[in-house]
């Protein structure tokens, strides 16, 4: 007998009725103690790219292809010389309520509306024209209200000398950023010096593994999809529009984040079909 459907079970422009989609935003918003995981209308695509003239880096990554092999963290910790506590990026497991175990990799979520870079008192941590969050350590005085800030928990204090090199050089990559001085906050910069780097040699982020950032190259799943969010031939913007449905980690907070995710297929499905 096909049951009917209640005012609180009517359908998004995806599909996904509004009660199962909140039991997965709060499903999913537990893997950073977080009361809510993203706003409904992220379903039909908002946020900001688009209303920002230019260049707009961003990245995807699909939980239903992590297979939480770390091999990005590596990446990023050999790159970038990272001790094993001074993770840029995290992967941890976490459970949906319907008891569906994924993958959730955590990286510097590069917010538009960052609370980090409202905080700074010597404008040590600034947007650049691309979008990008990036730290002037030079400026940094680690007074650490960036870190206290951030909803993501992406940043790191550095309390001692760099180390030498990472032990995970030169398996998973070399050293390819200078050593950050003691005392200051570090994170995740999208591997802005690939990208840099790459645009004066007329590469493309995203499609050139060399103009890529690290983690992106090093996934073995292609789990992690990056471009520029303001092209609709870029790679992630391609990406976004064959998902089913996208999420954005604390948008309620109005950060405006630039990492978006595809959310474990389990979690989403809707449990009738259209005309039922």
């Amino acid at each position: 007998m096909k049951r009917k459907r209640t005012s609180n079970e009517s359908e998004t422009e995806n599909g996904v009725s509004r009660r199962d989609f909140l039991k997965l935003a709060s499903g999913l918003a537990a893997a950073v103690g977080l009361t809510q995981f993203i706003r409904l209308d992220t379903l039909a695509g908002s946020g900001t790219e688009g209303q920002e003239k230019g260049v707009k880096w961003g990245m995807l990554i699909d939980i239903n292809k992590c297979i939480g092999c770390n091999y990005c963290t590596y990446a990023c910790q050999a790159v970038n010389n990272l001790a094993d506590d001074m993770l840029y990026n995290v992967v941890t497991t976490e459970t949906t309520q319907n008891g569906t175990e994924y993958f959730l990799s955590r990286p510097c979520m590069q917010c538009a509306e960052a609370p980090c870079v409202h905080v700074c008192p010597v404008a040590a941590t600034y947007y650049r024209e691309d979008g990008i969050v990036a730290m002037d350590y030079d400026r940094c005085i680690g007074c650490r209200y960036c870190q206290v800030a951030c909803p993501y928990d992406a940043r790191v204090f550095n309390w001692r000398q760099p180390i030498e090199k990472s032990e995970l050089s030169p398996m998973f990559g070399v050293q390819e950023v200078p050593n950050r001085p003691r005392g200051v906050v570090e994170k995740c910069h999208f591997c802005s010096h690939r990208i840099d780097d790459g645009l004066v040699r007329n590469l493309t982020p995203g499609v050139d593994p060399q103009a890529t950032p690290a983690c992106v190259v090093a996934c073995p799943t292609g789990a992690r999809v990056f471009g520029d969010l303001n092209d609709p031939e870029s790679p992630i913007s391609k990406a976004r529009e064959q998902a089913n449905v996208t999420l954005r980690l604390r948008e309620e907070l109005s950060t405006e984040p630039r990492v978006y995710y595809v959310p474990p297929a389990s979690a989403y499905r809707p449990p009738f079909q259209k005309g039922e």
